[in-house]
């Protein structure tokens, strides 16, 4: 494993990004939304755009067992039902046109969609219940399609869940339990389409993402800690602010 660890031609600094992203990695499963995205230009930034996205899913998949482990119970499955057809679908685009998708072009469309959907979730937090976003299947299937494509492209596909899952006012349990499950799904459903068709999945890049679980698991732990000091209403803040800061971030 070391003589495959020091292929990567790693220095100390890129390393210690390697460890904080992982760190990142399993809190952001576990509760501490929108500081996921994050991981996402740092990792582009060491490893390249597509081999990155090949080294972080294997992780997310790990933190996402830690999550659903504990917040399996409070998953809101008929949220999950409604987005699966409509992500698949942008996954399999995604898939086919990640090749010819101009990385930074798609960072700035992402950024401005997410924007105008933080827009749309304050706007709500500052109005009456009654002024809702619909709860129909025409709404899921976009933000299905949304989420689906930006989670195969670069594994961006936080803010977008985050911003449908936040629209249905969904308490903080059952936000991250209904998470936790969709992303499991989706990120295994990814899985083969990376090793088969992009290859940037092989052991060569697993074996890091091994190295790195012992670090995932700790930030698996200190999210679990973490989100049951923070209460309900500053918890839909911060997860507004940080997804804000993390949209903000593709731009650069």
């Amino acid at each position: 494993m070391i003589q495959i660890l020091e292929s990567f031609q790693l220095n100390i600094d890129q390393w210690i990004w390697v460890i904080i992203c992982a760190l990142f990695v399993g809190m952001s499963k576990t509760g501490v939304a929108g500081i996921g995205m994050l991981i996402v230009p740092i990792l582009a930034t060491i490893f390249g755009g597509k081999t990155s996205a090949g080294i972080l899913l294997p992780m997310l998949s790990m933190a996402d067992v830690f999550a659903v482990s504990y917040y399996h119970r409070h998953a809101e499955w008929k949220y999950i039902w409604k987005l699966m057809p409509a992500t698949v679908v942008g996954v399999l685009v995604g898939l086919f046109v990640g090749n010819v998708v101009n990385d930074d072009q798609f960072k700035l469309i992402m950024a401005i969609i997410i924007l105008v959907g933080l827009g749309i979730m304050v706007w709500r937090e500052r109005n009456s219940a009654e002024k809702a976003i619909p709860h129909n299947w025409v709404f899921s299937s976009i933000a299905g399609l949304l989420g689906g494509f930006s989670t195969m492209i670069g594994n961006a596909a936080g803010p977008v869940m985050s911003i449908y899952f936040l629209s249905m006012m969904l308490p903080k349990n059952k936000f991250i339990g209904t998470g936790a499950w969709f992303f499991l799904i989706i990120n295994l459903f990814k899985i083969p389409f990376h090793i088969m068709v992009w290859e940037t999945i092989d052991l060569h890049t697993f074996t890091l993402d091994l190295a790195m679980f012992p670090v995932i698991m700790l930030g698996a732990f200190l999210g679990f800690k973490l989100v049951k000091y923070i209460p309900e209403k500053p918890y839909r803040i911060f997860i507004i602010v940080t997804t804000a800061l993390a949209a903000i971030k593709l731009f650069f």
